[in-house]
């Protein structure tokens, strides 16, 4: 445990180090992503100018992870994080060499995502280590389906909630704060998780309103990976619940207006995910983000609560 919150710290060092210098290179090379034009429209001159791909830090630091847990458990859990990772490294290299705000196509995206989740999963449940819950067992024909959509939902997830300064990077460490709750306080997880939480808390110093940098498709997709392998390779789908509450709702969110529109011609929010709805309300941007950090820390603590009553050992 010493040796975790150690690594802890030095992980909190190497991200501040390596997101600064990152930055500056960024700036030198003008590593920045075209705004959307159909976005919400508030502060995009300031936006655009900077810097999103601070998330690449993170697969720099996961290596280094990799490589001080070594073994058929860091290998198993690390593959997750890093392949989403990587996935969105390339969207937003697209991004950036097309000079423009689509990278790769939604459904080419969804297709990789698929492909890399399924491989994955099938790694999980040849190791061994799938599970529901404690005391709640489930056959492997509904068990694997459901980690599968797990997965998927969680890479995309924080990817839509990656929209405001701070936020998901905010609700990343909720998360990461109560895992330590829900899966089992091993060497490896306690390591990892400490890991996870410090390399996160490097890049908020650099993400907290005004934005510096922001994580771009990799970071977000790398953190949904992380916080998705925690709960799937210590044989606790159910975690996903408390873990992606609020990641949750911003994707049901996006996914009742696209069907609205597309169906009824009609739109249930302002705008998607939900805390665009709240900006075009005339919400502050640091308000949305902080009362969605409490919204996410409530129904985390909520949620495990209810995971520890239910189901056993947590």
């Amino acid at each position: 445990m010493t040796r975790a919150a150690l690594w802890g710290m030095a992980f909190f060092c190497l991200s501040l180090v390596l997101q600064y210098v990152w930055l500056h290179i960024q700036r030198r090379v003008s590593l920045t992503q075209a705004q959307k034009s159909y976005g919400v429209g508030i502060d995009v001159e300031v936006k655009a100018a900077t810097p999103s791909m601070g998330g690449a830090v993170f697969l720099v630091l996961a290596l280094l992870g990799l490589a001080l847990t070594w073994g058929v458990e860091s290998l198993t859990f690390w593959s997750l994080p890093l392949a989403g990772g990587f996935i969105g490294l390339l969207d937003d290299g697209l991004k950036f060499f097309s000079r423009s705000s689509e990278g790769l196509r939604s459904m080419t995206k969804l297709k990789v995502q698929l492909v890399v989740c399924g491989l994955w999963v099938l790694l999980v449940f040849l190791t061994g280590r799938a599970g529901l819950w404690p005391g709640l067992d489930l056959g492997w024909p509904l068990l694997a389906p459901l980690t599968f959509i797990g997965c998927v939902g969680m890479l995309n997830a924080v990817n839509i909630t990656d929209g405001l300064d701070g936020l998901a990077g905010g609700c990343t460490m909720i998360s990461l704060a109560a895992l330590p709750l829900l899966i089992p306080a091993s060497e490896f997880n306690v390591a990892t998780v400490s890991m996870l939480f410090f390399m996160t808390a490097g890049f908020m110093f650099f993400n907290l309103r005004p934005a510096r940098t922001f994580m771009g498709d990799t970071g977000a997709h790398f953190l949904g990976g992380a916080l998705a392998g925690l709960c799937v390779t210590n044989g606790r789908l159910l975690a996903l619940l408390p873990v992606g509450f609020l990641f949750g709702i911003e994707m049901l969110t996006s996914a009742i207006q696209i069907f609205t529109i597309r169906k009824l011609n009609r739109r249930v929010f302002l705008m998607a995910p939900l805390h665009h709805h709240f900006q075009r309300m005339g919400w502050d941007e640091s308000l949305v983000t902080t009362r969605f950090w409490l919204v996410q820390a409530v129904g985390t603590a909520w949620l495990s609560l209810l995971l520890l009553c239910i189901g056993g050992e947590g």
